[in-house]
């Protein structure tokens, strides 16, 4: 019975063939393509709306240096935000669940903010290492903490979004199993635990966008950093 819990998390596979890439592929076949008329519909419109407003709060922290990275960062919010949603739907794999997936997305894109600090500043960059007026005994101390701190960042943002996102599922999981095993017993107690469940899975929708948008507002923190 406690595998069976962890068996959602298990990459998918046809034939021996593992599926994790039509997962990823889905979500950009449901938004809808802009058209060059200038009325649109609603959807599009709405859509437009959206990202529009993301893009401008997720580049007001920037200086204009960090605006080149505008595109790459929608594309990856809305990327994690849909798969994250679909993932609740019921019988689907949620590929951001796999923390090899999440560390391919934060370790080369945390790598590239240091890259560009190295290469544009990088007295300001190393700077960062040893805080300013830290006594002389224990600059060597801080200079091993702040550089294992560097290197945790990125396994920090994928730990983070797996583990939410993983929680969540098998919270779900144990509740919606609860309520099964209650209803013939105790049908009182069985509508309560799914009163439960229900606002349980309205929470996870929005642990799965708030998760998305901090995973991308920490790297846009860490570029800013690096300009």
């Amino acid at each position: 019975m406690m595998m069976s819990f962890f068996d959602q998390f298990a990459s998918p596979s046809l034939l021996g063939i593992p599926l994790i890439a039509i997962a990823m592929a889905l979500p950009w076949t449901l938004f809808p393509t802009p058209s060059s008329r200038w009325v649109n519909n609603r959807l599009i419109t709405v859509q437009t709306w959206l990202i529009s407003r993301f893009t401008k709060q997720l580049m007001l922290p920037l200086n204009m240096g960090g605006h080149k990275w505008a595109l790459l960062f929608t594309s990856l919010m809305m990327f994690l935000i849909t798969m994250n949603m679909l993932g609740l739907l019921p019988y689907t794999f949620t590929p951001t669940t796999q923390l090899s997936l999440n560390m391919g997305f934060a370790m080369p894109l945390w790598l590239a903010t240091v890259i560009i600090g190295m290469r544009n500043q990088p007295t300001i960059a190393l700077g960062h290492l040893l805080p300013e007026g830290t006594p002389v005994p224990l600059i060597p101390v801080l200079i091993v903490i702040e550089t294992i701190s560097l290197f945790i960042r990125p396994m920090a943002l994928g730990v983070r979004l797996t583990a939410n996102l993983t929680a969540g599922h098998l919270l779900i999981q144990l509740i919606a199993t609860a309520v099964f095993v209650l209803l013939p017993l105790l049908p009182t107690v069985a509508v309560l635990t799914a009163t439960v469940l229900f606002l349980l899975t309205l929470l996870e929708v929005a642990v799965a966008m708030i998760q998305a948008y901090v995973f991308v507002l920490l790297l846009s923190l860490y570029l800013q950093e690096n300009l």
